[in-house]
């Protein structure tokens, strides 16, 4: 069984809580138990995937992140702002799921599935797939450090 807490830990309340093959449902339960006393978001992750789920999600985002600057679309800087000072700030209260509840109105996700899912999916089709070579690495740490604009790791870090 793993238990898979995220960075840093003293801040970051997930923890995503995978058993083995032969990891019994008591020990599990146990496991989630254990965290949530100590005032963690556990999840049970129902089955074993390369990268676990919030690693997951996290990837696939920054594939579009890294095709948008590699494309010349947004700035370093700017797909950062758009990120915080959009979707993370929402996500920050609710997951994505919730959300289009809310933006299906009083017929929830049924009503949002029901009119959205065309545009989302054909959205989805013209996501990019990077090749993160090595021109694009030096566009995004240049990006990067004309972001940081000087301030030192532990100046980030505070």
């Amino acid at each position: 069984m793993t238990g898979h807490p995220f960075n840093p830990p003293h801040l970051i309340p997930l923890v995503e809580v995978v058993g083995g093959a032969k990891t019994s449902a008591e020990t599990i339960e146990r496991a989630m138990r254990f965290y949530t006393a100590m005032g963690k978001r556990a999840l049970h992750i129902r089955k074993e995937i390369g990268g676990h789920v919030a690693n997951r999600l996290q990837a696939a985002l920054y594939r579009e992140v890294a095709y948008l600057i590699d494309q010349d679309v947004v700035s370093v800087a700017d797909a950062d702002a758009a990120l915080c000072m959009g979707p993370g700030l929402r996500w920050a209260l609710m997951g994505p799921n919730l959300i289009y509840h809310l933006r299906g109105g009083p017929g929830g996700i049924h009503h949002f599935l029901q009119h959205f899912t065309g545009p989302m999916t054909a959205c989805w089709a013209d996501l990019g797939s990077p090749e993160l070579g090595p021109q694009l690495q030096k566009k995004i740490v240049d990006g990067v450090l004309e972001e940081v604009d000087g301030r030192s790791f532990e100046e980030l870090s505070q």
